[in-house]
């Protein structure tokens, strides 16, 4: 199968592309900086240079491959509808990527929040997670509309090393950064907000059985486990050798710093189960769990 891929350099995108490799498929990567051309060679996964923005690439891209999976930016509107367009009545794959800070609060790290939701349970956004949600809709839509076989997954907080460039995730590296500069393990507010979790190579395996045989419109929350952001400083502290000393990181400080990501990444509560990613998909996540792996992994 040929297989466009948005943000083959990425984090999620990179792993992906990567998994798609193994398994014996011919995968197009869109990329940026031309730096990134050859390692992405390297990896099996063939460049092409280019932005979300380039309406005629990622047309030619889509329509010459048999499935287009979108993970470079979940909120480039002009993208999903020019990738939309260009797949409109084949029946074609089109698998975007979203992020369960969609169903996040304004905890700022000071509320356990007890609402837990699965891929059926409804939900108000925050104000600034609104725009992901009508771009989720939309995507779905077109699999009901537009002959699309379109499919949301929807990862909670990801861990692990990148299978494709030496790259990271978003939200513990963030902690881990200002963990080290502290000299110990960070959290916002009193830090009871939890957010459940996903391994990076048990992510990959959903899209590679998405891309097999989830039904069109279909909507995924990736999450295998679930921890406080307080449980996660302590880990990170021990990790690093501070001997499991933790410290607030008030919410003002942390939004002043980081902007808006502060208040949906590291200071809410987002917890997800992935009720349909394991009956209809059959996935079985299998990897290492947080904490286990900050023990190991982090240095």
């Amino acid at each position: 199968m040929k297989i466009f891929i948005t943000g083959a350099s990425g984090y999620i995108g990179g792993s992906v592309a990567k998994t798609f490799v193994d398994q014996g498929h011919t995968v197009y990567g869109l990329v940026r900086n031309p730096d990134k051309m050859e390692p992405l060679r390297q990896l099996g996964i063939e460049p092409v240079l280019g932005t979300l923005d380039d309406a005629q690439l990622l047309t030619d891209y889509a329509q010459a491959s048999d499935a287009v999976v979108h993970t470079a930016d979940s909120d480039h509107h002009f993208a999903v509808e020019t990738l939309i367009a260009s797949l409109r009545g084949t029946g074609k794959a089109f698998i975007h990527t979203s992020g369960s800070s969609v169903v996040g609060d304004d905890a700022r790290g000071d509320h356990l929040s007890s609402d837990i939701y699965d891929e059926e349970t409804p939900f108000v956004p925050m104000d600034i997670r609104a725009e992901r949600v009508n771009i989720n809709k939309r995507v779905r839509r077109a699999g009901v509309d537009e002959d699309v076989r379109s499919i949301v997954i929807v990862p909670s907080m990801i861990y692990g090393d990148a299978l494709g460039l030496p790259v990271e995730s978003d939200q513990l590296p963030q902690i881990i950064r200002k963990s080290r500069e502290m000299g110990a393990g960070v959290h916002v507010g009193k830090g009871v907000n939890r957010w459940s979790n996903v391994h990076i190579k048990d992510l990959a395996q959903l899209y590679a059985l998405a891309l097999e045989k989830a039904p069109s419109a279909s909507y995924f929350y990736a999450s295998d486990g679930e921890e406080s952001y307080g449980d996660i400083a302590r880990a990170v502290s021990d990790a690093l050798g501070f001997g499991g000393k933790t410290i607030s990181w008030p919410a003002e400080e942390a939004i002043a710093e980081l902007g808006d990501w502060a208040r949906f990444a590291i200071a809410s509560n987002s917890r997800v189960r992935s009720v349909h990613a394991r009956n209809l998909l059959g996935w079985q996540p299998k990897e290492e769990g947080l904490l286990s792996w900050i023990q190991h992994h982090l240095k």
